[in-house]
């Protein structure tokens, strides 16, 4: 009986050497598989398509450019636009719990304000505008830096697909909020610091560049989104 493929049509990549590959994986019927072998460094292709997602989900909490891969190039996950959406929805939520808690003022009008959530709108505004500063940050200095790579549009929109895959760890907000403690603000700093992470590991991986450009990128996009920010407050804005 001959072989098929059971993937779709279209280059995958090596989640080992990045390579790219035309095939996951082969069904010879009757429950047999047979995982591709890469051809450049001689290693099966992807892995991870007999893992279960809890254990890639853990790999890539660890930040492994393993799973980065699978996840970027190996599946079709689609939920990126969704998954940017909530994060904004917990950071806005956790700004318009910490402007409730820094009021003191019991005016019965103040709480319809409040009843009426138009601060949290606001802050859902002023979460938006900042991560679409810090994205814009990091295209520029990326074009800046590595003109060659980003030069059609299917290379922007799948480093915009990771960055915003790789924005999840603003999640972990909620239950920090939730349970809250003394060491709130410092589980705040590790989640912030967390996000940046994984946003470097995100661009290295889908641009396939070394460690330290993703970095700079990430460093220049902080500079922008506070520039911004700094730039509304002058015109009279409260951000």
């Amino acid at each position: 009986v001959l072989p098929r493929t059971m993937a779709a049509l279209g280059a995958y990549r090596c989640i080992e050497c990045n390579g790219e590959a035309t095939e996951l994986y082969r069904d010879y019927q009757r429950g047999v598989l047979r995982i591709s072998i890469c051809k450049s460094c001689q290693k099966p292709v992807d892995k991870y398509i007999e893992y279960d997602p809890v254990i890639i989900l853990i790999n890539a909490v660890l930040c492994k450019a393993q799973a980065y891969r699978h996840i970027l190039f190996n599946t079709k996950i689609n939920i990126h636009g969704k998954l940017c959406v909530f994060c904004l929805l917990c950071e806005a939520y956790l700004r318009w719990l910490q402007l409730q808690d820094s009021s003191q003022n019991t005016d019965p009008d103040d709480l319809i304000r409040y009843a009426k959530e138009w601060d949290f709108y606001r802050m859902f505004g002023i979460a938006s505008l900042e991560q679409t500063s810090f994205f814009i940050g990091i295209f520029i200095t990326l074009w800046w830096m590595t003109p060659e790579i980003l030069k059609r549009k299917s290379d922007f929109i799948l480093l915009l697909k990771a960055l915003l895959l790789s924005t999840y760890g603003k999640l972990l907000l909620i239950p920090a909020v939730i349970w809250e403690h003394d060491y709130t603000p410092l589980c705040l700093a590790f989640i912030k610091v967390f996000v940046l992470i994984s946003n470097s590991q995100a661009i290295r991986v889908t641009l396939n560049l070394n460690r330290i450009i993703p970095w700079f990128a990430i460093f220049f996009g902080l500079i922008f989104e506070n520039g911004v920010v700094c730039l509304f407050q002058k015109m009279g804005w409260d951000v």
